[in-house]
């Protein structure tokens, strides 16, 4: 089977030949240019990739050439914009630190001496007493009349070479309220979600906009560049999960934000007919499961099951018939970075006999490989997949 055969069996929760396998298929599912570097080394094995500063400088982050991806016989190949794209401005380098300006109008910064990724150094709206007061000299970035550079930079980006993978076309911003964050700032948006309800309500209008208008012109180049066969899941995402909780409280989540995010999917879906939805929300989110499910969600990822009550058996049991599980593949907390191979191959297998059964299920990590991820660690979780992923 094709990796595209495999990931469209796994969302219509049917067994294939084996579990698919997902590494570099989303900026979410990755690893970071360190830890990459180090495992193909660890084998003799080719480094090449696309560098960050293709497509996210922020987060560090490679995507596997077609070699690497033919070595780690991996089912998925990203499509989408690089993260900074448009408005934004750079990456330069400044006194031997690189500056960054994003589409929203935040800076970035990253010392190459010290630093895994860049640190944001500026917030927007921070200072004004009102969202509404900021939002007067504010502009939203705008895909309107940018058209042919988005389609030429969809082509730069990793295009169907042959191999079969199945396209993930991925979304151009981080989550309606992650992006809210960064414009106003952690503490003073969570006050607005609280104290100024409409305020917020009208800073994640604009950036829904700017998401509207990024997947209608994706809709357009899937059309145009007849990718709709190969094209398998749409990705989305907000961080709505701790550790432990909801970073909001269930009645404000659903009273402001997942109307949003349920207009954002049902126009993706629109834009793309015949696509299904991954949903990427780190942490403890068992209980919006179901408003994930009736928002036209039909794939989570991470699966973050060292959450709170983010259990696997209770998931696979609850949900393993109406929502494909995209991720859980190891815990990247504490297991791949400091666990022992034996104990990353023990943890594969529980996660595969686990969420394997019947489909609905695409093997990945629990977010993105970091920089202090032993290479040998690396390697006895990629060869325990290839072990166990067969049906």
């Amino acid at each position: 089977m094709t990796g595209a055969e495999r990931l469209k069996a796994a969302l219509n929760f049917t067994e294939a030949d084996r579990v698919p396998f997902d590494l570099g298929g989303t900026t979410v599912s990755t690893m970071m240019n360190t830890a990459f570097v180090n495992a193909m080394r660890h084998r003799g094995l080719n480094e090449q990739a696309l560098s960050p500063i293709d497509v996210d400088p922020i987060q560090q982050i490679v995507f596997p050439d077609d070699e690497t991806m033919r070595v780690l016989d991996i089912d998925t190949r990203r499509l989408g914009l690089p993260r900074l794209f448009g408005e934004a401005i750079g990456p330069a380098e400044v006194d031997g630190k690189m500056k960054t300006t994003d589409q929203f109008g935040c800076n970035w910064l990253f010392d190459p001496s010290k630093d895994f990724y860049y640190n944001q150094t500026s917030v927007p709206l921070k200072d004004y007493e009102t969202i509404e007061e900021g939002l007067t000299a504010y502009r939203f970035p705008t895909l309107k009349d940018k058209k042919e550079t988005t389609f030429r930079a969809l082509d730069e980006q990793v295009i169907p070479a042959g191999n079969g993978q199945g396209l993930v076309l991925d979304r151009n911003c981080a989550g309606l309220t992650e992006v809210a964050f960064r414009i106003r700032g952690y503490e003073q948006f969570f006050l607005d979600m609280a104290l100024d309800p409409d305020g917020a309500e009208k800073l994640l209008d604009g950036i829904l906009a700017y998401k509207l208008e990024y997947w209608d012109i994706f809709g357009a180049y899937v059309k145009e560049r007849g990718l709709g066969a190969s094209s398998v899941v749409a990705v989305e995402c907000d961080d709505l999960g701790t550790q432990y909780s909801l970073l909001f409280s269930p009645e404000m989540l659903k009273r402001i934000v997942m109307p949003r995010q349920a207009t954002l999917i049902k126009h993706m879906k629109r834009a793309i007919p015949g696509i299904k939805i991954l949903y990427h929300s780190d942490g403890a989110i068992f209980d919006l499961i179901p408003d994930l499910i009736d928002m036209g969600v039909d794939a989570l990822n991470p699966v973050q099951f060292s959450a709170s009550g983010m259990d696997l058996v209770r998931l696979k049991k609850e949900y393993g018939k109406s929502l494909t599980f995209w991720g859980a593949g190891v815990d990247t907390q504490e297991t791949l970075p400091h666990g022992t191979p034996q104990s990353i191959r023990d943890e594969v297998r529980r996660t595969i006999d686990t969420l394997a059964p019947g489909g609905g299920f695409v093997c990945t990590t629990i977010h993105n490989v970091q920089a202090d991820v032993p290479p040998e660690n690396f390697w006895a979780y990629r060869d325990a997949v290839a072990e166990f992923a067969g049906y």
